[in-house]
């Protein structure tokens, strides 16, 4: 009986950026089924604001995790400098929580905040692919 591989996987960085956001995305999408169960909404937001910020954070994370992590799975493909990737990824985590605690909470510096590092995180995956692109 041999012993399973304990090589790390192919890339590292971006597994554990997915799997965290999973979760994060899971929690947000639970907020938003709590609230349509409190306000009895079936489809959409009615006249909740409490319900539409919810929404909004979810469908905002929807909308930007998925192409920084496609620039973060590329930049662990084309071998790019892993600490610039680590930056990219911390980043997207780090500004992804901001925005959407700042949209449950009406907090229009900390959304600010949020968006500053979620375009943070797509200009540095982007430099890190075009880094390694450059070293072919």
């Amino acid at each position: 009986m041999s012993l399973p591989s304990l090589a790390l996987p192919a890339a590292p960085i971006t597994t554990l950026t997915a799997v965290t956001l999973a979760l994060v995305y899971v929690r947000l999408a639970l907020g938003v089924i709590k609230l349509r169960r409190q306000h009895g909404v079936k489809l959409g937001t009615g006249t909740q604001p409490d319900l539409e910020a919810a929404v909004r954070a979810h469908a905002n994370f929807a909308e930007y995790v998925p192409l920084v992590l496609i620039l973060l799975l590329l930049a662990e493909i084309n071998q790019a400098m892993w600490p610039i990737t680590a930056v990219a990824a911390i980043l997207l985590i780090y500004g992804r929580l901001t925005h959407a605690r700042a949209l449950q909470s009406n907090s229009i510096p900390q959304r600010v905040t949020g968006m500053k590092a979620t375009f943070g995180s797509i200009a540095v995956a982007s430099v890190a692919n075009l880094s390694a692109f450059l070293h072919w």
